[in-house]
């Protein structure tokens, strides 16, 4: 399935469109509070008969998913291999790691690269389940490319709705960090700017 985004400034309220016919597959739709998001909710365009169009929800405070009406934590479906050494010297975003819905289920390796975005990969990286790219740097006299979602026949079979959850909250939790770090690079200016006006 090959899909994007069709606002490209919001991930959190878009709809999800095939590539091949700019159909509608989901829309997401997020609700914000005095704190910051609160709920984003996968709806699902076109619904199996008698079937709600109300999939999953993400649920930014608890950091929880509820998937057609199971609810699990992040913690419950995500761990990650590393550790805190690994954490402190390699970088976050280098860590691996593994999200799974269920003890059934197949476990997915989730890795971000700069330049190719989210993979998600099954088998110790020996196939690609999902990629998801969003792009950071718009192109020089030209349009900012909409965010891309691909996912494989394996994944779409198996896992589809979570794997999308799942790519969703790490980038948004991406994107949050790179936030967090710029404003403590900003923050460390200013305090050197101060310092050497005192002299």
């Amino acid at each position: 399935m090959e899909t994007y985004f069709d606002n490209k400034g919001n991930l959190l309220n878009a709809r999800i469109r095939s590539t091949r016919d700019k159909s509608v597959l989901y829309t997401l739709k997020t609700t914000f509070g005095l704190r910051g998001r609160k709920v984003t909710v996968l709806l699902d365009e076109n619904p199996a008969p008698g079937r709600s169009s109300h999939v999953a929800s993400l649920y930014w405070k608890d950091k929880s998913f509820e998937i057609l009406s199971q609810k699990k934590t992040v913690s419950e479906v995500r761990r990650t291999q590393g550790g805190f050494f690994k954490k402190w010297v390699v970088g976050d975003l280098d860590l691996s790691r593994h999200w799974k819905w269920t003890t059934d289920r197949k476990e997915y390796e989730l890795r971000y690269d700069d330049d190719e975005g989210w993979k998600a990969t099954l088998n110790d990286n020996m196939s690609i389940a999902a990629r998801f790219l969003v792009p950071g740097r718009p192109h020089l006299f030209g349009k900012l490319d909409p965010p891309t979602l691909h996912l494989t026949k394996t994944a779409l079979e198996a896992d589809e709705i979570f794997l999308i959850l799942a790519l969703i909250y790490s980038e948004i939790k991406r994107q949050d960090s790179t936030v967090r770090n710029l404003a403590g690079i900003w923050r460390t200016s200013l305090l050197t700017l101060d310092y050497y006006d005192d002299d």
